[in-house]
């Protein structure tokens, strides 16, 4: 039985990494969050020393490594620009990182990382989890045996209330923007099944919403993202939905709804395995969005999104 800490329990994901951490067989021994509404950790833990701070935390997870009880692996769901600080604590404890998307938000951050993986000999892993789904591994599979460019729109609209924009995530020195906040799953998702980027254009980039191309090694992707639920088509908005996504290969769509289920469980059984995502997988979309983020909207390049006419 492994010994895991958790850094960030108050929120929505940090249920699936109790869950992920009670399924394949372990124990939470240690969890941090300055907010203390955090009763799911009963659900899961109940017997896990929890902390609001993070010096009496450190100072808990050094007295234990020191004793001989040290965790082996320091799970990270903590605000995105906390993330790099809160990898090299588990570094620098012994311990494996298990890391939520975006990894980190720069990518230098990253060739910080690698040199005290070398020093410490820990590791550190990405949530990659929709390179875990079934009908994506299938889809790459298929492109895999097709030598051709594909055609590829990607929308993503995922309305947000006002509390957004006061929380960290409104605050791009935090969240990366949208396209970290919101976009690195689908961007890591595609580079890892179409190929390498050879062409990264930005179309729009505003506070609530950006548009782009990406042409990868086997596809043209023509993306769009917005947390403005004006964004949304009019009959999805007429059924009173606040989500919508799309993602058609070639006019067609690619259907992965359902299979959600375990892939936190899933990956960090692979990780258990030392077979988890690390720095290497995550570089490409880290490097993707950081680029996207500080780009000059371009209107006249690339080819355009169905939905900019929107923007």
């Amino acid at each position: 039985m492994r010994k895991f800490a958790l850094i960030g329990a108050a929120g929505y994901v940090a249920s699936r990494h109790m869950k992920a951490i009670k399924e394949t067989g372990n124990i939470l021994t240690a969890a941090l969050d300055p907010n203390d509404s955090v009763g799911i950790i009963d659900s899961y833990f109940p017997g896990a020393d929890f902390f609001t701070e993070f010096e009496r935390f450190d100072r808990h997870i050094d007295k234990q490594r020191r004793k001989g009880e040290k965790v082996n692996y320091v799970s990270i769901c903590s605000p995105n620009y906390l993330h790099d600080a809160h990898i090299r604590f588990a570094l620098r404890n012994n311990a494996d990182a298990i890391c939520e998307k975006p990894l980190v938000l720069n990518p230098w951050n990253l060739d910080g990382l690698e040199e005290i993986e070398l020093e410490t000999e820990s590791k550190v892993y990405n949530i990659l989890q929709l390179r875990l789904h079934p009908a994506l591994i299938e889809l790459k599979k298929q492109i895999k045996k097709q030598e051709k460019k594909h055609e590829i729109d990607l929308t993503y609209i995922t309305s947000r209330g006002n509390w957004y924009f006061t929380s960290w995530k409104g605050d791009i020195s935090k969240s990366g923007g949208i396209a970290s906040n919101i976009g690195i799953h689908f961007f890591d998702m595609l580079i890892w099944i179409f190929g390498k980027i050879q062409n990264n254009i930005v179309n729009a980039l505003e506070f609530d919403k950006a548009a782009g191309y990406l042409e990868l090694e086997n596809a043209r992707v023509r993306w769009f993202l917005s947390i403005d639920e004006n964004s949304l088509p009019k009959d999805i908005r007429s059924a009173g939905q606040r989500t919508y996504r799309s993602i058609t290969v070639d006019g067609k769509e690619i259907e992965f709804s359902g299979g959600f289920t375990d892939l936190h469980t899933q990956s960090y059984q692979e990780i258990i395995l030392g077979k988890g995502f690390g720095l290497k997988e995550a570089r490409p979309s880290i490097e993707a969005v950081y680029y996207i983020r500080n780009a000059k909207a371009e209107l006249n390049k690339g080819e355009l999104h169905p939905f900019i006419q929107k923007l």
